[in-house]
């Protein structure tokens, strides 16, 4: 299916009609309505553009249907759309895109919702009926079409969307599923019914009738170790806490079942994971802007672990184009150990300094125009914190640069954690810039 365009309006330019664009994906296909310049239009002559409540109800049956039926036919992923009388996108089996183009059309232009209401009964799926209480046996073929593990996927989908467990199996021709209901999820839509409207209870108290079947047994455990055990009791408690871990990542609202920060925070804990295409016979890499570009992404890499621990604006590390001459010298040194980069450290080379008396605080006010090596950025991965990386960063910038500890030079504002590494390798005082 290529992707194709239908103008609505036909006395009015293209650039100003009413469109519907459909376009091809690998489960299904998004038919979308553009109603952007129609609404501009509308909007100067004085008119609502919002959408009648009769038409977004016919879009959400169509939608809802649609997306089940696609979850059904066993795509994996998710869907977006956005809100508003501008677009509106309806995914769609390739089967139901001219369908949904004639209602979508009839629904424009005769303000008629009646095909988009049939389109929807056409696609609902018997779901209520798949998640009755007790014990069945679906068979492919009659009761559902799709493969019989992709079918008892979506019904997982499904009943932890309704708060359900699902006691599920797979067989060659058919799945076998008892749902139950959670008390945790009871006693949830039981005290909060404005979130739940039109939840109905029909799976407490629920008695298998006599002539029930009876599933197959197949191995595994032969005892509820459940079965007749009291309902947890739940209360509310005012805890107040950090909202934000310590590697930087939010503690909640975590869209994505909290994946992002469990992969952050490994790596904050662990390290960078050195990749199997570099070759590393040290310990030690000096990155520089004119390095392999596989040594400057793993740099940057590094350097956004720090950037989202103290919530800075930019990466430490950003050279990752063409390869290019730094003219302060720009080098990050990356500490390995266990086949992961635990230690980073961003130097540069800069002849503006002051001393910084590290025991008052004072600074002694007089310049200082000698070329040093200076400490833009240092960082530990969490697990290795305290067990002096950070000081072997120092020391393989100064030897790197060939002077003395002491002379070099620390980038202010200096962190808290800085200025006690500071004071272990210069308790005399430092240089700033």
């Amino acid at each position: 299916m290529t992707e194709r365009t239908i103008y609505l309006d036909r006395n009015a330019r293209p650039s100003e009609s009413r469109k519907i664009t459909v376009r091809a994906y690998r489960w299904y296909a998004s038919v979308e309505l553009d109603r952007d310049n129609y609404v501009d239009a509308t909007t100067t002559r004085g008119q609502e553009p919002e959408l009648p409540s009769a038409y977004k109800e016919a879009l959400d049956r169509v939608r809802l249907a649609s997306t089940d039926r696609i979850w059904y036919d066993g795509y994996p992923g998710s869907f977006s759309w956005g809100e508003g009388a501008r677009w509106i996108t309806l995914p769609v089996q390739f089967s139901q895109v001219e369908a949904t183009i004639q209602a979508l059309r009839l629904a424009e232009l005769e303000n008629e919702y009646s095909q988009l209401h049939a389109l929807a009964d056409r696609l609902q799926l018997p779901v209520d009926e798949w998640l009755a209480p007790g014990e069945r046996e679906l068979v492919r073929g009659i009761d559902f079409q799709s493969p019989p593990q992709t079918f008892l996927n979506f019904l997982r989908g499904k009943s932890k969307h309704w708060g359900l467990r699902l006691n599920g199996r797979a067989t060659t021709g058919s799945v076998w599923i008892r749902p139950t209901l959670l008390p945790v999820q009871k006693t949830i839509r039981e005290m909060y019914p404005d979130r739940y409207p039109q939840w109905v209870d029909r799976w407490s108290g629920y008695v298998e009738p006599e002539d029930a079947p009876i599933r197959p047994w197949v191995g595994g455990r032969d005892q509820d170790l459940s079965h007749g055990a009291n309902p947890i009791h739940f209360d509310d408690v005012d805890v107040s806490t950090d909202n934000d871990c310590p590697c930087g990542m939010p503690l909640r609202d975590q869209w994505d079942d909290g994946k992002a920060h469990t992969a952050h925070h490994a790596a904050w804990a662990f390290g960078i994971r050195v990749p199997k295409n570099l070759m590393w016979p040290g310990n030690l890499a000096v990155v520089t802007p004119q390095s392999p570009i596989s040594w400057r992404k793993l740099a940057a890499k590094a350097g956004r672990m720090p950037m989202r621990e103290n919530h800075y604006d930019f990466n430490s590390w950003s050279y990752l184009g063409e390869p290019e001459e730094a003219p302060n010298n720009d080098r990050a040194f990356l500490l390995k150990a266990n086949e992961y980069v635990i230690g980073y450290l961003v130097g540069t080379d800069t002849n503006e300094h002051s001393r910084l008396d590290l025991l008052d605080e004072s600074t002694s006010g007089a310049s200082d125009d000698t070329l040093r090596p200076r400490i833009d950025l240092i960082w530990t991965a969490g697990s290795y914190r305290g067990q002096g990386i950070a000081s072997k960063l120092v020391h393989a910038l100064a030897e790197d640069f060939g002077c003395q500890v002491g002379d070099v030079s620390w980038s202010t504002p200096i962190s808290d954690a800085g200025r006690q590494l500071a004071r272990r390798l210069s308790p005399e005082g430092i240089w700033v810039s």
